[in-house]
C-alpha cells in the first residue's frame, strides 16, 4: 500500500477545504478508481481458472 502525501489548505477557521497532491500520486489514485470501477462492472462475469488459461496458453 502507498503512502500518499498530501497538503490541505484551510479556511480562517481551520477547517480543511481542499487538497494538494503530487500529480503522479493523483494519477495513480484516478487509474486505481478507474480498475476498481471495472471490477465492479464484472463482477457477475463468468470466470476461469488459472490452470485452464494456461493450458490454452501452451496450447499457442
Amino acid at each position: 500500500m502507498r503512502t500518499i502525501k498530501e497538503k490541505f489548505i484551510v479556511n480562517k477557521n481551520g477547517k480543511k477545504t481542499e487538497v494538494i497532491l503530487d500529480i503522479d500520486e493523483y494519477e495513480e489514485l484516478l487509474e486505481d478508481l478507474h480498475d476498481l470501477a471495472v471490477v465492479a462492472e464484472r463482477k457477475d462475469e463468468a470466470t476461469t481458472e488459472f490452470s485452464e488459461v494456461m493450458k490454452k496458453l501452451k496450447k499457442r
